[in-house]
């Protein structure tokens, strides 16, 4: 069985918790907070109104460190919401948010978004000229 990176074994384990965002509130605040300390801790924070993407190898540094630490105290999951759960969460949310684990196999990176697959290449999509139909959408 091969060995998940840290980032692979937090995304794996707690992608689950962020469905609990809608129907708990102060669950998602409490990310939200963790989210902003992880930004400030591993520099991923800015001056501009769009905070960038952290470094990829620091955000993994840090959730080695912080799993091994969770280890070391015996910490086991609970069903609510400790601090663990909520760092843990926020670097799942980051990871996702910034797609940090990448559409390609084994590469453990990001998909540059300017390089377009193949796929890409001979279907380039929608044409941004025309109408969208939303006859079929819901949306209230």
């Amino acid at each position: 069985m091969p060995c998940l990176s840290p980032l692979a074994a937090v995304a794996t384990t707690y992608t689950p918790r962020l469905a609990e965002f809608a129907f708990e509130p102060g669950f998602v605040a409490a990310v939200d907070q963790h989210v902003a300390e992880l930004r400030e801790r591993i520099g991923a924070d800015g001056p501009g109104l769009v905070p960038p993407a952290p470094d990829e190898e620091a955000l993994s540094d840090y959730a080695l460190g912080f799993l091994d630490a969770l280890a070391e105290t015996g910490w086991d999951e609970p069903p609510g919401h400790d601090y663990a759960v909520c760092r843990l969460t926020a670097v799942c949310w980051l990871i996702r948010r910034y797609d940090l684990l990448g559409d390609r196999p084994g590469t453990g990176r990001a998909r540059d978004p300017f390089d377009a697959s193949d796929a890409e290449k001979r279907d380039p999509g929608p044409d941004p000229d025309q109408d969208l139909d939303l006859d079929g959408l819901d949306l209230d």
